[in-house]
């Protein structure tokens, strides 16, 4: 639902859309929240967090994992759209005030970076002479989206929920971590769902052994890993699980 209210100088867009809520009386003022948040839509007033601005929320949740006491969470109401164009230029406005070199104004995971793994000494080896991997794939569809609740593939799985670019960052992916397990991957940030009434929906219907839980380094991430988590409380089981961060350069930061 969008309603348009046209000012004399710009056209002011608000919408019923999903932003995060934070409980006030939950939060002791960490600050954790306000450093993930790369909008700049969290700050730390009078020792609380608050949603400083409606339209700097991208509604991702890069914060919800990061707040320990749980005084986030996510509502849909009517608010301001985001406005990418002001959450930039108020990240500029901050980096000249600080004496900053602005080198990229915007979300981290958006940042262009040149990787130096095309000059590894590993690419003169000769690819015929190293035997095939085969695919570890255990399942189609694997995508978030588009996989069934009630799979026979589900009955007794170890279940690996991935980053979409997780595969391409991390060179040993399919023998490490998809051998065994059916794997469902996705992108917060592309798709613009919650991923976690799905998931919770597949952990409660079908017999799920473990849980891991493949991201990258990036914030956007962040939401991956808190719709999952959030799965696993509302599904209701106890059921081993585990996070792995993979860096933008492929090693593994935290297992």
């Amino acid at each position: 639902m969008q309603l348009q209210i046209q000012d004399k100088q710009e056209r002011i867009i608000y919408m019923i859309r999903k932003i995060i809520h934070i409980d006030e009386d939950k939060c002791d003022g960490c600050g954790a929240c306000a450093t993930a948040c790369h909008e700049g839509a969290i700050g730390i007033i009078n020792g609380k967090a608050k949603l400083l601005r409606d339209d700097y929320c991208d509604g991702l949740g890069d914060c919800l994992p990061t707040c320990h006491t749980g005084a986030i969470k996510f509502v849909e109401r009517e608010a301001l759209a985001y406005d990418e164009k002001a959450v930039l230029a108020n990240m500029q406005k901050k980096m000249q005030q600080s004496g900053k070199t602005i080198t990229h104004a915007g979300c981290p995971g958006q940042q262009m970076r040149t990787l130096n793994n095309a000059n590894s000494a590993d690419n003169n080896i000769d690819v015929n002479s190293i035997p095939q991997i085969k695919s570890q794939l255990g399942q189609w569809p694997c995508q978030i989206k588009l996989v069934p609740i009630n799979a026979p593939y589900f009955n007794g799985a170890k279940l690996l929920i991935a980053a979409d670019c997780s595969a391409y960052a991390y060179a040993n992916m399919h023998n490490e971590f998809m051998k065994g397990k059916i794997t469902l991957i996705g992108c917060p940030k592309l798709d613009s769902i919650d991923y976690s009434e799905k998931l919770t929906e597949i952990i409660k219907n079908n017999n799920i052994q473990s849980v891991t839980i493949v991201r990258m380094e990036v914030p956007c991430c962040g939401g991956l890993e808190m719709a999952a988590k959030k799965a696993l409380q509302n599904s209701g089981k106890f059921i081993p699980w585990q996070v792995v961060t993979f860096s933008i350069d492929g090693k593994i930061l935290d297992k």
